[in-house]
């Protein structure tokens, strides 16, 4: 019997990806555990494992189809012996999987849920949405073309640059309204692109990628939504200096950064302090009881997150070599989903550029965000006398909702007392 493949959800949030590559093409046999496809999410490229054997007999989303939806049809398996024609008894793809909140009620539990198929155009028109590349949405919204009129020539019907050529510019189509509790970012009052055609400033065109969009996205609603509030520090980094140098001195090998003592410092803060260990929800405040520490990578793709799990309770010869492990991987896309979602506080340090002293958003639904600037040699005055230290400005960033001024005050003399004084860090 015919098997379906469908796009798998590789995260829980996941609703939706990019089939970047076929690995196998049609034809090809396949045994359980080959990878058969790469697909691209937000954050990452993930491998596709075949858990079915057989023949990859029908590819049914081409390579580079972005926006597939999750548990959607994207390629059919028929087994040893069977031909084409058994093709069309294939069984319907199965209904996604669903996730019943703790407080819905049974009765409204136990309704089915719908099933999944892949739209063709007319059944998309007729349910109010149209299938469009983002393209061709942005240029169908300066020329005011309804894409509903448009005959999209893509895979499935999909509505390409190229269908827009002959489409008759008129009234933009009308925007259809918000889903309830939504958020929808406020639209650029200006188009960058038709000023600089309008002035004739010369430039270039560069497609966001799927992540640059998603971090657009999510730090816009992060700085539209959430509360934020700023705190600042100064560390002397001195004391820690040399340990780090004797600790370094050592061993062999692996060396440890200051960074390495700054995502320590950041978890056993929240594990002596676990009031700032916390995330808000319109219903309750969500009390962790791990330090799962997010730390900003810059990748060729745009900022990724990988996490230090319980990073109070690592040492810092083990949190030096995951990170160097999670950098390395994220800068190739290589993570996966769980070692870059989650996480209860994030750590972003531009002090490796030399800037001395910067503000960070929060990255929902975390609340709390340290924003940590280089350490450099400043003048300080220590019982009525001028001394040089080496300091290092931190400016923490809370929700409001979540954590109050007074808590944050608190967790930032915490984590300042232990990079002041690392030996805490060794213990």
């Amino acid at each position: 019997m015919p098997h379906n493949v469908l796009m798998p959800a590789l995260s829980p949030t996941m609703t939706e990806g990019k089939l970047a590559k076929w690995v196998k093409k049609e034809g090809d046999k396949v045994k359980a555990g080959d990878v058969i496809a790469e697909i691209e999410t937000d954050k990452a490229t993930m491998e596709v494992e075949a858990v079915d054997e057989g023949v990859l007999a029908k590819i049914v989303v081409p390579a580079g189809t972005d926006g597939v939806k999750v548990n959607s049809l994207i390629a059919m398996l028929l087994e040893e012996g069977e031909d084409a024609s058994a093709l069309a008894k294939a069984p319907a793809a199965a209904a996604p999987k669903t996730v019943t909140p703790a407080n819905q009620p049974a009765a409204e539990a136990a309704k089915p849920a719908p099933a999944m198929a892949v739209a063709t155009p007319a059944q998309a028109k007729s349910a109010g949405r149209v299938f469009a590349s983002p393209l061709a949405k942005r240029i169908a919204k300066e020329k005011g073309i309804d894409l509903s009129a448009v005959k999209g020539s893509g895979p499935h019907g999909r509505i390409v640059k190229a269908d827009l050529d002959k489409a008759p510019a008129g009234a933009a189509a009308p925007k259809a309204a918000a889903s309830g509790g939504s958020f929808t970012p406020a639209a650029s009052s200006v188009n960058a692109q038709a000023l600089a055609d309008a002035y004739g400033i010369p430039y270039t065109l560069t497609p966001n990628s799927g992540v640059r969009k998603v971090i657009a996205r999510r730090l816009s609603e992060s700085k539209q939504t959430v509360p934020h509030f700023y705190l600042t520090v100064d560390c002397e980094l001195d004391a820690l200096l040399v340990l780090r140098k004797q600790l370094n001195d050592s061993m062999d090998g692996l060396k440890i950064s200051v960074n390495d003592f700054i995502i320590k410092a950041t978890a056993v803060a929240l594990q002596k302090f676990p009031a700032a260990n916390v995330s808000w929800t319109d219903d309750n405040i969500v009390q962790y009881t791990r330090a799962d520490v997010s730390v900003a990578v810059s990748t060729p793709n745009g900022l990724i997150t990988p996490i230090i799990v319980d990073a109070a309770n690592k040492s810092l010869k083990v949190i030096s070599s995951e990170m160097k492990d999670l950098g390395a991987r994220a800068k190739e896309g290589k993570l996966k989903p769980q070692e870059f979602q989650g996480g209860t506080i994030s750590v972003s340090n531009l002090g490796m550029f030399g800037i001395s002293q910067f503000s960070a958003i929060i990255n929902p639904p975390q609340a709390a965000i340290l924003a940590v600037g280089a350490g450099e040699e400043r003048v300080i005055a220590k019982a009525g006398q001028m001394k040089i230290a080496n300091v290092m400005t931190v400016t923490a960033s809370f929700d409001h909702r979540a954590i109050d001024g007074a808590v944050g005050a608190e967790y930032l003399q915490v984590f300042k007392k232990l990079i002041e004084n690392p030996m805490g860090l060794l213990l």
